[in-house]
């Protein structure tokens, strides 16, 4: 039996490597692994996990075939391994971080995706773009604005589950875990 793909979208500074870190550990119990995502941005570069290549190793790699997902967003190229495939074929469910402009693409691949959209507060998702220092006023303008049409779009497009991600991260991690005792762990019956 195949595993899960737990697809993790939502706006740039909306917690979502601190909540993939903070519930990796007990994701385990679910048999859930979490994939590191290939990026276009320098391995030292604050935030998530990621291996960071550059333009042309990243395109060398999309080439090859390297890729089970890619995409591109906010002038950076981002690709999930193929080695996630072997998982959920191998009965893993698989976290991913992935891409609210490419949910369809997702879908049409893992149709069975389970998705799900991490949201926070204009006004918080403000301080954490201004404390982290990635982004311009500009910049940070630009991805706020962006978040803004994602939200309008939600109602009427793709069924995802929502977690609230702008108060205390441990709810956020209970509400994530829920999510996957109850749509992905391995049936007790």
């Amino acid at each position: 039996m195949d595993g899960k793909l737990i697809y993790l979208m939502g706006p740039s500074g909306s917690g979502k490597d601190s909540l993939i870190e903070a519930a990796r550990v007990p994701l385990r119990a679910f048999n859930c692994e979490i994939i590191r995502r290939v990026i276009t941005r320098s391995a030292e570069a604050v935030g998530e996990d990621a291996i960071g290549v550059t333009p042309e190793e990243f395109e060398r790699r999309l080439q090859a075939g390297d890729f089970s997902l890619a995409w591109r967003a906010n002038g950076l190229a981002y690709g999930i391994p193929i080695e996630m495939d072997k998982w959920l074929h191998a009965g893993r469910n698989v976290l991913v971080n992935g891409s609210r402009a490419n949910l369809r693409q997702a879908l049409e691949r893992y149709p069975a995706l389970l998705p799900i959209l991490l949201t926070v507060e204009d006004d918080v998702l403000r301080e954490r773009l201004l404390r982290r220092g990635r982004e311009t006023s500009e910049q940070i303008d630009a991805r706020l604005a962006r978040n803004a049409l994602f939200k309008d779009r939600r109602a009427t497009d793709l069924p995802v589950h929502l977690i609230d991600n702008s108060g205390d991260l441990t709810q956020a991690v209970s509400q994530l875990l829920n999510f996957v005792r109850l749509n992905a762990a391995p049936d007790q019956t």
